[in-house]
């Protein structure tokens, strides 16, 4: 007459059957070694994520503005840069060459076989693609009113970086180039403030970007 409550207490029976066949749950078991054996394997699943995959990271200061803001929650990818290499245009979080107990946060201007020319507020790129130099388009600058002027070329395993605030950044513009074994990893996700949470905030192609046109001319 109660097929349903028959169902159900077949089902409770063969949980119960289950849970009392399996060694792992007796009653003589102290809660503690329950709790150890819970906290060793979220130290064997979280560490190596915490240190070889992501990472989270607070932004502090001005330097990327508007792109990134002061208390902005950030996730950073650190796996990727072990099986590729930084592009112009990633977001970066990198040790500061001058303190490494300090990270930076910048944008990838030059790569390896670029020489990056700075006049005023032009940033010229030229390299094999662009033997003439080319004109990098920066959208995503944030003023540049302090006139400057700085000439690098990039060899293996180095890049040129600046922050999107131009005239509030500490970069290579002023401690020159920073090398690949510095670089943590490049931005992922937007966390916080929820308004502004994404994926891969702050990428730029700016590849695409460049524009073709002889600096000569």
């Amino acid at each position: 007459m109660f097929p349903n409550k028959a169902t159900d207490t077949t089902n409770q029976e063969s949980l119960v059957i289950e849970s009392e066949t399996s060694p792992q749950l007796t009653k003589e078991e102290h809660p503690l070694s329950e709790i150890i054996r819970f906290a060793l394997l979220a130290i064997i699943i979280v560490v190596p994520i915490r240190f070889f995959v992501a990472q989270p990271f607070i932004v502090s200061g001005a330097s990327m503005d508007d792109t990134f803001q002061h208390n902005q929650y950030l996730i950073v990818d650190q796996l990727t840069y072990h099986f590729d290499t930084p592009e112009r245009g990633d977001v970066v979080i990198f040790r500061y060459p001058k303190d490494l107990s300090k990270f930076f946060i910048k944008r990838v201007i030059g790569v390896p076989g670029d020489t990056i020319t700075i006049e005023g507020q032009t940033v010229t790129i030229t390299n094999k693609e662009h033997p003439d130099g080319t004109v990098l388009d920066e959208p995503y600058v944030h003023a540049m009113d302090t006139p400057s002027y700085v000439s690098e070329t990039l060899g293996d395993g180095e890049y040129f970086v600046m922050g999107d605030n131009r005239d509030h950044s500490s970069d290579s513009r002023m401690w020159g180039i920073l090398q690949e074994d510095k670089i943590v990893g490049r931005a992922l996700l937007r966390l916080f403030p929820f308004s502004t949470a994404g994926l891969f905030p702050g990428k730029y192609d700016a590849e695409g970007a460049l524009n073709t046109a002889d600096i000569s001319s």
